[in-house]
């Protein structure tokens, strides 16, 4: 029949759970070895029979079969601070780590197929439409400097308004998504945004005053307002955190993609398209995109497969369905395999209670407005520097396509940067630290930007590490994801404040320190982007100490019982006959273990 070619909800039955449980043993009631580790020097371990495992696994939260390492923290290095999965990986998991394998070592080959089959959907699926949104969203720079300020009067200020007009839409649309993100098929609402923004995107080139563009700026703006955080909650819904990184960060290469394309198009269509049919290269360019953004919303409806707990793909099975839902569990996204129930309604006060009395609102907001503040990526101010430069006749060195064409370069760079960052966040275990390592470079571009009065070479080396302001994006919101992976509802509300906030402030910043009057020294603009390159290295440390703080509560769900002998912290949890084995004593010591560790 027809509507079995449809996206539909997939639901699994018991069956289903039982076939995935019998064919992945580790997603069975577990058995639980037992090890204790001081000071990484020795290590015992004991086995515990079928009976005592719910107890321990119910204490420690552990959902397969693991190795418990007791650590001993009397006389921690004062660099563990920095070791950001010290709370979160034991040494058996620690020591499985291998950062150049697509596959952890321990997924079946039934769970690979399942993660093909979401890289081939979802992951591909968000670089289309993170590609299109960024052809349509940056295309205004090109089309401005591709005639459209000539062609339809813009004068003084017009640019940076119009794109604080565009900003103004998406912040003002997130405001009901915010709430109806965990509730709405995504797979219906997402491509249906995508192709509103597209017919918007085509309409542009009908315009002929700055009105008409502002007002269908806004539209732009409106339907693309919710797509980022959504795609990170779907990342988050179907994916491990270890697993995300990668994921988010092939999804941020369509960011730049966005970019250079556009630049490559309107070269393209100034050079070869200008005058055919009466009608300009720069409206060309909106026909273009709009064209090919429509397509993309239409496919999304089969690519999008929904989430875990609300699947409406046609190519998972309800097995793989079931399995998605398990390998979640280990990570806490939630606590059964049913599709719950939300915890809260909108005007629920225990939920806005607990979402404004935890420090991820206040500390992961900042950490958000300091990220979309230090790129001067979107202001145009290169685009605009290449068009003010003068050959030796005082004539305009490049041409309105080859400005276009040079525009390309700075968003290619960034996809290597991207690269780059994902890959020293995985290499090294360390997301905050590929942000920091980002953040070096663009503070000195922006610094010697800043500056100005510099050879034109250190000026090209300077819009060369333009893109790296925006590289670590991937790694920290697939770090933020992760931080509030306990709570789907509440990660999602977080997510979306978080990104509203943050979008807010660059609405209100850029006009006053991105002046298209003051183009292209931005004294102030190249100031107040170094300043927040600064800032977000600071205060990304904060964030560290957060995360830390909590995962050190949750150390015992990753297999990690954390006790001091030298002050006595948590030694009720530990045992004698743990560390010294006795032959009659193992089974009543391992169950003195979970039950004082269930009551603490």
């Amino acid at each position: 029949m027809v509507w079995k070619f449809l996206p539909h909800l997939n639901t699994p039955s018991e069956t289903d759970y039982n076939n995935v449980y019998q064919s992945h043993p580790k997603y069975a009631p577990p058995v639980v070895t037992a090890a204790v580790s001081d000071t990484d020097e020795h290590s015992s371990s004991e086995k515990i029979t079928a009976e005592d495992s719910d107890i321990v696994s119910v204490a420690l939260g552990v959902t397969e079969e693991k190795e418990l390492e007791y650590r001993d923290e009397a006389g921690r290095p004062w660099w563990k601070f920095f070791d950001e999965y010290e709370y979160r990986l034991n040494k058996q998991d620690r020591s499985g780590q291998k950062w150049f394998k697509w596959f952890d070592e321990n997924d079946t080959p039934a769970e690979r197929k399942l993660i093909w089959k979401l890289d081939i959907l979802l992951s591909c699926y968000a670089f289309l439409i993170y590609w299109v949104k960024f052809l349509d969203q940056t295309n205004l720079n090109n089309a401005y400097v591709a005639g459209l300020s000539d062609d339809v009067h813009f004068k003084g200020n017009d640019l940076v308004n119009t794109q604080a007009i565009f900003s103004v839409g998406a912040i003002v649309f997130q405001l009901p998504f915010m709430f109806l993100l965990p509730k709405v098929p995504l797979h219906i609402v997402l491509p249906l945004l995508d192709f509103c923004w597209g017919i918007m995107t085509l309409c542009q080139y009908k315009m002929n005053n700055v009105g008409g563009i502002q007002a269908m700026r806004f539209l732009v703006g409106a339907f693309e307002a919710s797509l980022y955080p959504a795609l990170h909650y779907l990342l988050g819904s179907w994916f491990k955190p270890k697993e995300i990184n990668r994921r988010a960060g092939f999804m941020y290469l369509a960011q730049f993609f966005g970019v250079l394309t556009s630049s490559v198009i309107a070269a393209g269509a100034v050079k070869h398209l200008d005058g055919v049919n009466g009608l300009e290269g720069w409206r060309w360019l909106f026909i273009i995109d709009g064209i090919i953004t429509m397509p993309i919303g239409i496919i999304g409806l089969w690519m999008i497969p929904g989430t875990p707990e609300k699947c409406y793909s046609i190519f998972l099975s309800k097995e793989e369905v079931v399995l998605a839902r398990e390998r979640l569990k280990d990570h806490k996204e939630r606590t059964s395999g049913e599709p719950p129930k939300p915890k809260y309604s909108f005007g629920d006060r225990g939920m806005w209670k607990k979402i404004f009395s935890s420090w991820q609102i206040y500390v992961l907001c900042l950490e958000g407005i300091f990220c979309w503040n230090n790129n001067n990526g979107t202001s145009g101010a290169y685009l605009l520097w290449l068009k003010s430069l003068k050959n030796s006749e005082g004539e305009q060195r490049y041409t309105n396509s080859k400005v276009n064409d040079l525009g390309a370069i700075t968003p290619g760079l960034g996809m290597v940067w991207i690269v780059l960052t994902v890959g020293i966040a995985d290499l090294f275990g360390s997301r905050w630290g590929a942000i920091v390592f980002t953040q070096l470079f663009n503070f000195t571009g922006n610094t010697i930007l800043a500056v100005w009065d510099v050879p034109e070479g250190a000026k090209w080396f300077a819009w060369m590490l333009q893109y790296f302001g925006w590289a670590m994006a991937a790694t920290m919101y697939s770090w933020l994801n992760d931080i509030c992976r306990h709570d789907p509802q509440v990660r999602a509300i977080i997510l979306m404040i978080m990104n509203m906030m943050a979008q807010t402030s660059t609405a209100w910043i850029s006009v006053l320190v991105w002046k298209t009057s003051e183009a292209p020294r931005y004294l102030k603009g190249f100031t107040f982007t170094a300043c927040s390159a600064f800032c977000l290295m600071i205060w990304t440390m904060v964030v560290l100490y957060f995360y830390k703080r909590d995962e050190r509560q949750h150390a015992k769900e990753n297999g990690i019982v954390l006790y001091n002998s030298s002050t006595g912290e948590g030694l009720e949890h530990v045992p004698e006959t743990i560390i010294e084995v006795k032959p009659h004593g193992e089974k009543a010591a391992i169950k003195s273990q979970a039950v004082s560790i269930h009551s603490a």
